[in-house]
């Protein structure tokens, strides 16, 4: 006789456009399809008059399982069908379930292959905006297979520990406390602010969207169709969308205490000169035939902070001024110290106060840069920095700027360059660029503090200044700068720098080097780009 085959498929949403092409092909491998009456209507049209239809209701999976078996173990290949993923809520593990109570063998027994699908928290979130960008949970309210006193547990625990929920099976004709038991659980951690998406058969002929918020969520039509997304404590409104930062913490550094784009604002189309559309906004496309009910007005949120501080009340149900700051957004305030320009040397209480007040919870890491990196968590970063230059120290911001790295001027004795040194870092030291950019000063012509290896070099000799650019500081194909001036009037240095870096800066790429770029716009402030040649043969890297 021959062998049997079962085929759990998880055909998606339900439209035909968002079917894996594993699918479509494994039900036409089947004979037989095994299916709930309304999943099997969905996929009809893929089906042909020599295969069989079994088609059974809502709460018959057990017996649509055992079916199954039934018939692969007769030796036909059987399709059972799943909305979304079969191995999430569907069938695939029912079909497990009894071919372990029947003693199957995976070598000897019929063939099981479970076909993944789009899930209904993936499709209901892409239609909300992006809800579900941090750590997620689902849940089935359906308690026809699990008692309703774990559905609670597990509603509590997902709530407590701040999970965005997806909820399966909200609510039938006969299911209808079950949602409401588990709106008041939520509100017990959760602001009643909190965004809530509900979105019925999700890229399906009849989709329903509605945003609105845990308060009044159960004042819209809720059904056995209606998937349930709830935002966790930083989840917030924009413009008709749900969205969710990626996570709790929050860099910035001086002169970023109040941040210039709101996590909301970082993507828009003006902030993006880079991208496709030029920095110009598009009109969104009109979906026909696509019901969406924005409900609940977008409040004004002015940091992520703010909404993690209002979310999450206390388990006594206190109000949400009492919130723990278990799930609250961590501003983590990044910057650099360093003893000066030229200066090379700290003292001992410098170096106590620096370590007082960065205390055990901060982070100091000292950097190639003649620099240390503070990282700590504070939300008075004008008192950390207040305190730190009576001590004598030099701040600067961290991350994409320009850092000015100077020599120590044979500790001080050559005087003349310093001030250019000094001008330099006071022009442009912290200023914003799209890409890291080091530019090294040095006293005389032995650079021993490897000017030439930063992406700008400045050397002075013979009372004159040598400029390189472009050097590649890493790799096995490191190279110094292109020498682009040789000495160079004192008076001119520092306005050419500064011609540089704002070319950098107006015409660079995000995340582009400072090399890549001279090599990609050829000519800077007149200067062309030239390849520096490679003095050894480079063999692929294996790793």
């Amino acid at each position: 006789m021959k062998k049997g085959k079962l085929i759990a498929i998880g055909f998606g949403p339900g439209h035909e456009l968002h079917m894996t092409q594993r699918a479509r092909d494994a039900f036409a491998e089947c004979d037989i399809i095994i299916g709930y009456k309304t999943y099997v209507e969905l996929i009809r049209h893929l089906l042909t008059p020599d295969q069989k239809i079994v088609s059974t209701g809502m709460t018959e999976e057990v017996g649509r399982a055992q079916e199954a078996v039934k018939l692969a173990e007769a030796g036909h290949t059987v399709a059972v069908i799943s909305s979304g993923d079969a191995g999430v809520y569907g069938m695939a593990g029912l079909i497990y379930e009894v071919l372990v109570e029947q003693g199957w063998n995976e070598e000897t027994g019929v063939e099981l292959e479970v076909v993944p699908g789009v899930s209904a928290i993936q499709a209901c979130a892409s239609l909300l905006g992006a809800p579900v960008m941090h750590d997620s949970c689902t849940i089935s309210l359906s308690d026809h297979l699990t008692p309703w006193e774990w559905i609670k547990k597990r509603v509590e625990a997902a709530a407590m520990a701040d999970f965005v929920i997806a909820l399966y099976n909200p609510k039938s004709g006969r299911r209808t406390r079950q949602i409401e038991e588990t709106q008041k659980i939520l509100l017990q951690y959760r602001s009643p602010q909190t965004p809530v998406g509900l979105v019925k058969s999700a890229y399906r002929e009849r989709q329903d969207i509605v945003i609105t918020d845990l308060e009044h969520m159960l004042e819209h039509d809720i059904g056995m169709l209606t998937t349930v997304i709830i935002g966790n404590s930083t989840t917030f409104l924009y413009d008709g969308k749900i969205i969710t930062p990626r996570g709790y913490q929050r860099k910035y550094t001086l002169g970023e205490e109040k941040q210039p784009l709101k996590p909301h604002q970082r993507l828009k189309e003006e902030n993006e000169p880079w991208a496709l559309h030029g920095g110009e906004k598009e009109e969104a496309p009109i979906l026909e035939e696509k019901k969406t009910e924005i409900i609940q007005t977008e409040p004004e949120i002015n940091n992520v902070l703010e909404l993690a501080e209002q979310a999450l009340a206390q388990l006594d149900g206190t109000t949400p001024d009492k919130v723990s700051s278990l799930f609250q957004e961590h501003r983590l305030f990044e910057f650099t110290v360093s003893p000066g320009v030229a200066n090379k040397k700290m003292s001992p209480s410098q170096l106590t106060a620096l370590a007082a007040i960065v205390g055990e919870a901060g982070e100091i890491e000292y950097t190639p840069d003649h620099e240390f990196k503070i990282s700590l968590q504070t939300e008075n970063p004008e008192e950390i920095t207040s305190k730190l230059k009576k001590e004598g120290w030099l701040l600067a911001p961290a991350g994409n700027v320009v850092k000015v790295k100077a020599c120590d001027f044979c500790d001080g004795d050559k005087q003349d360059p310093i001030p250019y040194a000094v001008e330099l870092r006071d022009k442009l030291g912290g200023l914003s660029v799209p890409k890291e950019l080091k530019i090294g000063f040095n006293g005389c012509g032995m650079a021993c503090y490897g000017a030439v290896a930063e992406d700008i070099g400045i050397v002075y000799r013979r009372k004159k200044f040598d400029v390189f650019l472009g050097a590649k500081a890493m790799g096995r194909n490191a190279h110094t700068g292109v020498p682009v001036v040789e000495g160079l009037e004192p008076e001119k240095l520092v306005p050419l720098i500064v011609a540089i870096v704002e070319q950098f800066r107006n015409e660079g790429l995000p995340n582009e080097r400072f090399y890549k770029f001279f090599k990609r716009v050829q000519n800077i402030q007149g200067y062309p780009y030239q390849e520096v040649p490679t003095l050894v043969v480079l063999e692929p890297d294996l790793c």
